[in-house]
C-alpha cells in the first residue's frame, strides 16, 4: 500500500475543495472497497478525504418520497421502517448483498461507487483496460464466467457488483451530488456508464463531485415485488444474474411494470422498453416470457458466461411470476421460490 495523506472536513463545501485540490485525493466512508483496492495496488490515492463526520446520515421526508444520506449504512437503510414499508423492494436488494457486517459498514454512497469485481482488475500482473487503459481486456477469451452479457464492448466486459443499485434503477432513483459549481441532480439511469471506448470510467460523476443522497420518487411497489439473485452458492457471493421486478396490478393486467436486471452489464441494467411491453398485458408466464426476450433481444456471451443469457430469460421470468403473486424472494432462505 503506498503512503497518503489523512484529512477529515466537517462540511460538505470543505470537502469538495480537499477533493478539487488534489486530482490524487479520493473521498472515504465505510471503505469496504476502496481499502480493498488499495492493498491490490489498484488504488493508489494521494490522500483520503474521511467524510464520515459530514451530515448525511439522516433519511428524510421529500415530496412524498425519501431523501437518503450518502453516509446512511446498508444495513440502517435495509431496516429503516419507512424503506419496508414503501420500498421493500429496495430492502430486500440490500439484504441480498454482503454480510451483515458489510452491510454495517457499507453507505449509500459508496456502493454505488463501488469498482467491478472482475478478477483481472485486481490482479495488477495482468492486462485491464478498466485499470490500464489501452492495454487490452483480459476477461475477453479468458476466465469470463461472471462477466457481461449486455452493453458490453471490446475494451471491456465487466459487471456492475451492485445489488442495491439493481433496485434503485427498477425504482427510478436520483442521485444528488454536490462539487465546485454547486449541487446537481443526476437520474439514476444515467449515473452508471457502459464501458464503450472508456471503460476506466464507471460513471457520470465528476472527479470533483461528491454524492449527498439518493432520493426516492413517490411512487410505490410495495405488494408486487421481488428482488431474485441467482449466485454460485447460497451464501455470500456477487450475482450471476439478478432481477428487480415490480408491477401495479389492476383487475388482473400489469398497469405499470418496472424492470431490472444486475450482473449481466457495467451497469444496472433497465430495459424501458421490456417494461412498456408488459404495460396492459395480463399478468401471466406468456407476457413475461415476451418481456424476457425483450430485454435479452442484444445479449451475447463470450465462451464461458454463455450459459448466463438462458439463466437471465428464466430468471426474468421467474421473478415476474414472484412480483404477479405478491410473494418476494425471501433474503433470509435464499433457495429459488
Amino acid at each position: 500500500m503506498n503512503r497518503f495523506s489523512y484529512v477529515r472536513p466537517d462540511a460538505v463545501a470543505a470537502a469538495v475543495r480537499e477533493r478539487a485540490s488534489d486530482p490524487g485525493a479520493r473521498f472515504i466512508a465505510g471503505g469496504t472497497n476502496l481499502l480493498d483496492l488499495m492493498k491490490y495496488d489498484v488504488e493508489a490515492p494521494s490522500r483520503l478525504i474521511d467524510i464520515t463526520r459530514l451530515p448525511l446520515r439522516d433519511i428524510q421526508e421529500l415530496d412524498g418520497g425519501l431523501r437518503i444520506g450518502a453516509l446512511v449504512p446498508n444495513s440502517d437503510l435495509a431496516y429503516d421502517r419507512r424503506i419496508e414499508e414503501r420500498y421493500p423492494l429496495l430492502a430486500s436488494a440490500i439484504l441480498a448483498g454482503a454480510s451483515p457486517q458489510l452491510r454495517n459498514m457499507a453507505t449509500t454512497g459508496g456502493n454505488l461507487l463501488q469498482r467491478t469485481r472482475c478478477v483481472y482488475f485486481y490482479d495488477t500482473a495482468t492486462p485491464c483496460n478498466k485499470r490500464t487503459p489501452g492495454s487490452g481486456c483480459s476477461a475477453i477469451g479468458g476466465i469470463n464466467r461472471q462477466h457481461a452479457i449486455l452493453g458490453a464492448s471490446e475494451h471491456c466486459i465487466a459487471t456492475n457488483p451492485s445489488d442495491m443499485g439493481v433496485a434503485l434503477a427498477a425504482l427510478r432513483a436520483s442521485v444528488r451530488v454536490a462539487g465546485p459549481d454547486g449541487e446537481r441532480t443526476i437520474p439514476f439511469s444515467e449515473f452508471h456508464r457502459l464501458p464503450g471506448d472508456e471503460p476506466q470510467r464507471d460513471n457520470n460523476l465528476a472527479a470533483d463531485e461528491l454524492i449527498l443522497s439518493v432520493d426516492l420518487p413517490a411512487e410505490h411497489f410495495a405488494i408486487n415485488y421481488t428482488y431474485l439473485k441467482l449466485r454460485e452458492r447460497l451464501s455470500y457471493a456477487f450475482a450471476l444474474v439478478s432481477v428487480a421486478a415490480a408491477l401495479r396490478l389492476e383487475d388482473g393486467k400489469i398497469a405499470e411494470a418496472r424492470l431490472a436486471l444486475g450482473g449481466v452489464a457495467h451497469k444496472p441494467w433497465r430495459d424501458e422498453a421490456a417494461e412498456e411491453l408488459l404495460r396492459g398485458q395480463p399478468a401471466e408466464r406468456a407476457s413475461f416470457e415476451q418481456a424476457a426476450g425483450q430485454i435479452l433481444s442484444g445479449a451475447r456471451g463470450f465462451g464461458e458466461n454463455d450459459f448466463k443469457i438462458e439463466l437471465a430469460r428464466r430468471a426474468v421470468v421467474r421473478a415476474l411470476e414472484q412480483a404477479a403473486a405478491g410473494t418476494p424472494q425471501s433474503q433470509s432462505d435464499k433457495r429459488v421460490q
